[in-house]
């Protein structure tokens, strides 16, 4: 690699917000951010958890700040844009993260309070704070990351309602990106398939599932949330300036088994 192409993947005197950022993908995505140089604005429900991460950011030289948000609030959405603008004067990156799955079950059975707060959480959350982050991108451009999920491209038996809204969200994207590249902003959507998260515990802590599902992939294994990081730093990144729209699975080969 050139110095040139390394200087694509600079983020210096980039800012970037990430929703979700207290565990995960969202916080391994965080640090890598702020390690290829940009003022990261960790957010997520606890501000206790928050601070964690952000002093952990700063602590190994890199800048991080640490506000709490509960994305499902659009007041709270618009202080995050608010602090944000506030402490590092624009905002280059959005990284939508921020996902709930509270059901696992055949779709008869779901409740529409469920259906409602997934919606919330996992798809008006990131139409929203897009939107609110829009008038300061439009400024200079930047550079939207959606995270979905392999299924919203794939369903599979059980995560129905979590599917739809991720499913959503991919279209979502695709519509920021054609509607608003006139305006340097890109906007694309990032897939994982099964990793070690929170969110996914209940399948792999399951020693006989995680086998079964491992055993159908191309590469017999779930992801760590770092593994996750190297294409959150390109679609950051001017590496990726000519990226938008796109639909990109990270997952081991799920879609093509």
């Amino acid at each position: 690699m050139t110095n040139n192409a390394q200087r694509r993947f600079d983020l210096q005197n980039k800012t970037a917000i990430v929703t979700g950022a207290s565990k995960g993908i969202g916080k391994a995505i965080a640090v890598a951010l702020a390690e290829h140089g940009a003022n990261v604005v960790v957010s997520s429900r606890k501000q206790a958890a928050v601070d964690e991460v952000a002093e952990e950011i700063n602590q190994s030289g890199h800048t991080a700040h640490a506000v709490e948000c509960h994305v499902g609030d659009p007041e709270q959405l618009q202080g995050l844009v608010s602090a944000t603008v506030s402490k590092f004067g624009g905002i280059d990156v959005l990284v939508n993260n921020a996902a709930i799955n509270p059901v696992f079950g055949p779709l008869e059975e779901s409740e529409e309070a469920a259906f409602d707060k997934i919606m919330q959480v996992n798809l008006k959350a990131p139409f929203l704070l897009s939107k609110y982050c829009f008038p300061v991108m439009k400024e200079n451009g930047g550079s939207i990351i959606n995270i979905s999920s392999v299924e919203g491209v794939r369903p599979a038996f059980g995560l129905g309602l979590y599917g739809a809204s991720k499913a959503a969200l991919i279209t979502l994207t695709q519509n920021m990106a054609k509607e608003w590249g006139r305006y340097k902003i890109r906007a694309n959507v990032v897939c994982p398939g099964l990793v070690k998260t929170k969110l996914s515990q209940a399948l792999w802590q399951d020693e006989k599932l995680l086998k079964g599902f491992n055993s159908r992939l191309p590469l017999g294994r779930e992801a760590d949330p770092e593994e996750m990081t190297g294409l959150a730093v390109f679609l950051a990144s001017e590496a990726s300036s000519y990226a938008t729209g796109g639909v990109y699975a990270l997952d081991g080969g799920y879609l093509i088994a």
